[in-house]
């Protein structure tokens, strides 16, 4: 048996599949056919195994089969069968059946919540939605890096949580009132003690990350990190306090909360050529994205994590396609790649399971 995690996975009414049962054996995969054959479903599928939505950060209810004459997606299930240390254990996921927007979550058949998924399963994900990264709203690259930093650190996503939800709260009363002194006073307490969590792991996951980026032989050209957007003044928790205090006016007029953590964002900087990554080429900036991919797979990887690779090896010539299965492959991660040409996977032969995929099925696999 490989240690790598995934050994089994099971799809029940998920997208366009009616029922799927693919016995992966800890391979690492490549997913070929043509587009609309369900590849991307299955990686999908395969990533609502996370708390959160999935790669396409689709509603729940939307991840049922709808056949044409239904007018809504039926229930969905994915389960796999997990091999994590010295241990095998079963994850399985899928809708609630007393609402359809919310989903269910068991391990070992006993429920839990969705945030335990990271104690037996870590992924990293690369789509095409994520080639425009670099040019797109500055919300997008903050999702993305705080996708990577709790990776590593669980906690930092419901510390985000918490921080928006006493945001919103802070918001509404400054728009709407009453503009209680003594809850304003308590929201800002929250904000602060929050924001200082917040800004401190993704910190510290930038530093590790730039370390692996620096310290790491690539074909990928390498990205300098920095965050801006929080300037701090001494104490980082009393810095927040007193700007989100002094900001109460300014907000109120904006309509929206014009200071603290949800402003900062990822920039990124092309060493070699010192150019901001929004300035770089389409191929550059995909090259870019995956150095940072390939770093955050080496910074975790003692979780042995899950690699997702939707439509990559197509955009890549074949020295850097080659580079990319030979990076994947030492740095001992378990990739699932997608194409939709057999030959794009050439440099894959002899250590990957092949799976041809049509009309939501499993074709033909090559050994």
């Amino acid at each position: 048996m490989s240690d790598h995690p995934l050994q089994s996975l099971s799809l029940t009414e998920f997208r366009s599949y009616e029922r799927l049962d693919f016995a992966v054996a800890g391979r690492t995969v490549y997913l070929y056919g043509p587009n609309g054959a369900g590849k991307t479903n299955l990686l999908e599928a395969i990533s609502v195994l996370n708390p959160g939505k999935g790669l396409r950060g689709a509603t729940y209810a939307e991840l049922g089969r709808r056949p044409p004459d239904e007018a809504h997606g039926r229930s969905w299930g994915v389960m796999a069968r997990l091999h994590t240390g010295e241990e095998e254990v079963q994850v399985a996921t899928g809708s609630d059946p007393r609402d359809r927007t919310k989903r269910t979550v068991r391990i070992d058949q006993q429920p839990v919540p969705a945030a335990q998924l990271l104690d037996h399963l870590r992924m990293i994900w690369l789509t095409p939605a994520q080639d425009r990264l670099f040019i797109e709203a500055r919300t997008d690259r903050l999702k993305f890096f705080d996708r990577l930093v709790y990776a590593a650190e669980p906690g930092h996503a419901a510390a985000v949580a918490a921080f928006e939800k006493a945001l919103r709260e802070r918001l509404k009363l400054l728009t709407e009132g009453p503009a209680d002194e003594t809850w304003l006073r308590v929201l800002e307490q929250k904000l602060a003690a929050n924001g200082t969590r917040v800004i401190e792991a993704r910190r510290a996951a930038l530093t590790t990350l730039q370390t692996e980026i620096d310290g790491h032989e690539s074909a990928f050209p390498k990205a300098d990190l920095t965050l801006t957007g929080t300037v701090e003044t001494g104490d980082l928790t009393t810095h927040l306090s007193n700007g989100f205090r002094s900001s109460r006016d300014r907000d109120a007029a904006a309509g929206r909360s014009l200071f603290g953590p949800h402003r900062m964002d990822l920039a990124v900087v092309h060493r070699d050529k010192n150019r901001p990554a929004s300035d770089c080429s389409t191929g550059e900036q995909k090259a870019l994205l995956l150095n940072i991919i390939l770093a955050q797979g080496a910074r975790l990887s003692a979780f042995k994590p899950l690699l997702l690779l939707d439509e990559v090896a197509a955009h890549l010539d074949p020295v850097r396609r080659h580079a990319l299965f030979d990076e994947t492959h030492a740095l001992g991660l378990q990739t699932f790649f997608t194409g939709t040409d057999l030959s794009l996977f050439d440099g894959l032969a002899g250590r990957a399971l092949g799976v041809r995929v049509e009309a939501a099925q499993i074709i033909e696999i090559l050994e």
